[in-house]
C-alpha cells in the first residue's frame, strides 16, 4: 500500500475522467498533466512514462533511469525493476487504481565508513484504490502482501527484517472546514528484526532482536490541505530557476497562505502485541506496547502530544538484586507534549516579511523578534496524567512548565499508592546495598512532605518558580535565589588614585581596571 498511495496521488492533477476514452491522446494529456508536477525532464529521461494498455493507462516509474541520470555519485550497484500503476477513469470523475507491487530490489553504495547495501523483497504485493481528483485523496483503498524480507549492511551494523502477511486500508472524505479528513490502517504479522552491532571503536559487539506477532499502524488526519500543497509542488517545478523564483515570489506567498493551516490535526499510533526484545542481558517484553503522536496544524493555540503505553512488562531480573523486583514497573502510561503553541502568527509574519531578493531573505533581527513574540505567548510543556504501576504500587504524575524570561516555572503533582511498600523495598535493599542505605532516609523524609488523600494515597504538589524558589504542598523547600546587584563588584572610585580616574559626573561610572 505504501507504494500504491504516493504514486497514485499524482492523479490529482489529471482532468475529470468523465467521458474520457482511454487512448494515446488521453495518455499524452495525462503525461502533460504529470509533467507540471514532476517536470518534463522526468519524461525525457524515461523516469516516468504513460501509455494506454487494455482499457487503462499504465504509469511506469523507473527509478533506475533516475539514478543513471545523476551526474555524479552513482551507486556501486542498483537493481530495481520499473514500477507500474494501472489507472482507469470512472464515470463519476474519479479513478480506479491498481498495482502489483511485488518487488525485489538491491543497491550498494559507498558510505562515510565504507560500503553499504540494501536488499528488499516483497512477495505477492497487490493493491486497489479509488482516487478522487476533486479531493486530491483516496476515497477508499486496500492492499495486501504475502511477506517481506529486508537486509541492510553497514560497516559496523547489519539489520535483517522479516514479516509475514500484511494488509492496509485508506479512506478519505471532504472536511467540513476545508481540506480532507482521512483514516489509514496497516497490519503486519510475524515481524522480526535482528540487529547485529560490531563497533570495536566503542567496544560494542552484540545482537539485538525485536519480535512481535502483530504490528499495527493507525493514522488519521483532519482538514489536510491536499490541493494547496499540490499547488505548491507545481509552483516549485515551474520556478526551478532562481531568477524566476524571485520574480514570482508574490505568487509563492499567496500559495503559502492558501496552504495554511496545512492540517487541522494529525494523529498516528504504532502498536505491538506480545512484543519482545532479546538482548545479551536477557529478554525484555510487553503484552501490549504502543507509541502515539498527535499534532495540531498551524494555529494560534496548537497542541502536540506523545503517548507511550506498555502493559505486562517483563524485565530481565538475573542481573538485579532481589529486593528491586517489587519496584520494577509492569504497566506504564506516559503522556507528554506541548500546548499554547502559536505557529500561526509566526508563519503569517514570516510569509509577509521574507524577500528572496535579499540575503538572507529574513533578517536576523526579524528572526529574533519572531522568537521573542512566540515565547511571549507562553508556550508550555505539558505532562499529562501519567502512571507507572507494579501490583499495588502506583505512581501518578501530571503538571506543566512555562518559561517566563527563559527561566522554567513548573507545577507538578505526584501521588503514590503503596508508598509504604516502596519504603519497605528500600529498607530491605539498605541491608546489602550502600546506595540504598543512603536513599532510605531520603524516602522517609519525602513521605513527611506528603499529604494523605482520602483514599490513602500520598500527594505532593511541587511548585518550582522562575525565581528559583521551590515549595512542596505549600511548604518552602528552597527560597528564591538572591537578586543579583548589577553594581556589585564595581570600583567605587575610592582607590589609591584618590578618584583621579572618575568620570566628570563625579565617579558614577568608575573605569574598570585591567
Amino acid at each position: 500500500m505504501k507504494r500504491v498511495l504516493p504514486l497514485a496521488f499524482i492523479l490529482a492533477f489529471s482532468p475529470a475522467a468523465f467521458g474520457q476514452t482511454v487512448d494515446s491522446q488521453g495518455a499524452k494529456q495525462l503525461s502533460d498533466n504529470l509533467a507540471r508536477y514532476f517536470g518534463k525532464q522526468a519524461f525525457d529521461k524515461g523516469v516516468l512514462k504513460v501509455s494506454a494498455e487494455g482499457g487503462a493507462y499504465k504509469i511506469t516509474v523507473d527509478i533506475k533511469a533516475l539514478v543513471n541520470a545523476l551526474p555524479d555519485q552513482k551507486p556501486l550497484k542498483f537493481d530495481l525493476a520499473p514500477y507500474a500503476l494501472m489507472v482507469k477513469p470512472r464515470s463519476d470523475g474519479s479513478w480506479d487504481v491498481a498495482s502489483d507491487f511485488s518487488q525485489s530490489m538491491a543497491f550498494e553504495f559507498n558510505g562515510p565508513e565504507g560500503s553499504q547495501s540494501l536488499q528488499l523483497t516483497v512477495k505477492d504485493g497487490k493493491g486497489t484504490a479509488v482516487y478522487d481528483p476533486g479531493l486530491a485523496a483516496f476515497t477508499s483503498g486496500a492492499s495486501s502482501m504475502a511477506g517481506m524480507t529486508m537486509t541492510s549492511l553497514e560497516a559496523k551494523q547489519q539489520a535483517d527484517v522479516t514479516a509475514g502477511a500484511g494488509t492496509a486500508t485508506i479512506a478519505a472524505t471532504k472536511s467540513a472546514n476545508g481540506g480532507v479528513d482521512f483514516t489509514a490502517t496497516q497490519k503486519v504479522s510475524s515481524f522480526v528484526e535482528t540487529i547485529k552491532i560490531d563497533d570495536p571503536d566503542n567496544g560494542m559487539n552484540f545482537p539485538l532482536t525485536l519480535r512481535t506477532p502483530e504490528l499495527s499502524v493507525d493514522g488519521s488526519g483532519k482538514g489536510v490541505r491536499t490541493k494547496p500543497l499540490l499547488d505548491l509542488l507545481a509552483f516549485a517545478v515551474a520556478n526551478e530557476d532562481e531568477a524566476t523564483l524571485k520574480a514570482n515570489q508574490a505568487e509563492l506567498k499567496t500559495l503559502l497562505r492558501a496552504a495554511l493551516p496545512v492540517w487541522e490535526r494529525i494523529d498516528g499510533t504504532y502498536g505491538f502485541k506480545d512484543f519482545e526484545v532479546e538482548s545479551p542481558v536477557g529478554k525484555f517484553g510487553a503484552k501490549q506496547f504502543s507509541t502515539a503522536f498527535g499534532m495540531d496544524g498551524v494555529s494560534q493555540n496548537g497542541k502536540v502530544g506523545y503517548t507511550i503505553k506498555a502493559s505486562g512488562l517483563t524485565i530481565p531480573q538475573q542481573t538485579l538484586p532481589g529486593w528491586s523486583v517489587a519496584l520494577l514497573p509492569t504497566d506504564v502510561d506516559l503522556n507528554f507534549g506541548g500546548a499554547n503553541i502559536d505557529l500561526d502568527t509566526m508563519a503569517k509574519k514570516a510569509i509577509e516579511a521574507f524577500d528572496l531578493n535579499k540575503n538572507p531573505p529574513l533578517s536576523d533581527e526579524f528572526g529574533d523578534a519572531l522568537v521573542a513574540d512566540f515565547l511571549a505567548k507562553t508556550p508550555k510543556f505539558v505532562l499529562g496524567h501519567s502512571t507507572v504501576k507494579n501490583g499495588s504500587i502506583e505512581v501518578a504524575m501530571e503538571g506543566e512548565m512555562t518559561f517566563p524570561d527563559k527561566k522554567p516555572d513548573a507545577t507538578v503533582t505526584v501521588d503514590v499508592a503503596g508508598y509504604d511498600k516502596i519504603v519497605e523495598a528500600l529498607q530491605e535493599g539498605a541491608k546489602s546495598d550502600e546506595q540504598m542505605a543512603q536513599a532510605f532516609p531520603f524516602a522517609l523524609a519525602v513521605k513527611g512532605f506528603g499529604k494523605t488523600l482520602p483514599d490513602g494515597r500520598l500527594e505532593w504538589v511541587i511548585n518550582a518558580k522562575a525565581d528559583g524558589s521551590v515549595t512542596v504542598n505549600g511548604a518552602m523547600l528552597k527560597p528564591a535565589d538572591a537578586v543579583q546587584d548589577d553594581g556589585a563588584g564595581q570600583d567605587d572610585g575610592s582607590g589609591q588614585d584618590g578618584g583621579s580616574d572618575q568620570d566628570d559626573d563625579g565617579g558614577a561610572g568608575a573605569k574598570l581596571q585591567p
